[in-house]
């Protein structure tokens, strides 16, 4: 069997759902943070939007790679 071909045409769309997906989840731990006194949950979701915030940094630059070379018809 012959391996499925590599179809990229929507992957600035899902790539785009992932990044509003992780600044909704941001957003829903900043609201938690404000509203708990447990210091631990606090410290725990600040460092996952601390990492969030560098898996948007990755996903952005996916973004803009991605709509290059859709741009450029996906040549290698």
């Amino acid at each position: 069997m012959k391996p499925k071909p590599d179809d990229r045409s929507d992957n600035v769309e899902r790539i785009q759902e992932n990044i509003n997906h992780t600044i909704e989840n941001m957003r829903k731990a900043e609201e938690m943070i404000e509203e708990t006194s447990d210091e631990t949950m606090r410290r725990n979701l600040i460092a996952k939007n601390e990492n969030r915030e560098e898996a948007l940094k990755g996903m952005r630059k996916e973004i803009r790679e991605e709509a290059i070379a859709r741009k450029n018809g996906y040549k290698a």
